[in-house]
Parts: C-alpha cells; structure tokens; sequence
C-alpha cells in the first residue's frame, strides 16, 4: 500500500471553490478504487497551503485508477471546473510508504 499525498497552492480568495472541489472527489475518488483518507483546506496558519490524501494499492494501481477516474462523469467535471475557476495555483503530487505501522492504540489521557 502507498499514500498520495498531493499539496496544493490554491488562491487565499477562493477557499470556498476548492472546499467544493474537495467534496467532488469525495464521491469520486472512492468509487474509482482509490481510499480516500480527506481533503483538507486552509483553516490557521497558510492561506495558501491545502492536501489531498489517499491510499492505493500500487503505482500500477495508481495508473488504473487514473484512466477510471478520467472517465467517470463527476471526476470529469471536476478537473473542468478546476481548470475553469483557476483557484488551483500550483499541484505537487508524492507517493510515500508508512514505514511506522504497526501503531499502538491511542491511549487518552
């Protein structure tokens, strides 16, 4: 299993568009193979910085994933939108293995 992590540099004016962006491929990312661990946007700090996060199985994986995701009506209108609105300034995409797993449970103070 490896992780995607893809950071974003977004437009501080247009937080709202990538918030809908971010839900779009909360419906389309899972039904296209990929586990989606969250989108997360600008809250404190950064008004510029967001993340996408997911796991998939392999590169292969990846690239199946990809062609499935171009082709599925939702996904296909997110990258339009995208590209309409241009609140998306800069994409930078990273595949990582967790190499800390096993975890001990979380222990609650």
């Amino acid at each position: 299993m490896i992780t995607c992590f893809i950071r974003y540099e977004i437009d501080p004016f247009r937080k709202d568009a990538f918030a809908e962006y971010a839900r779009n491929w909360g419906q389309a990312i899972p039904r296209n193979g990929a586990d989606l661990i969250g989108y997360y946007g600008p809250h404190e700090g950064s008004a510029t910085t967001a993340y996408g996060v997911y796991n998939i199985e392999s590169l292969a994986a990846y690239e199946a994933y990809r062609a499935r995701l171009t082709a599925d009506p939702l996904g296909r209108e997110n990258y339009e939108f995208a590209r309409r609105e241009r609140f998306i300034l800069k994409e930078d995409r990273i595949f990582l293995k967790n190499v800390s797993a096993p975890h001990a449970k979380l222990v609650l103070p």
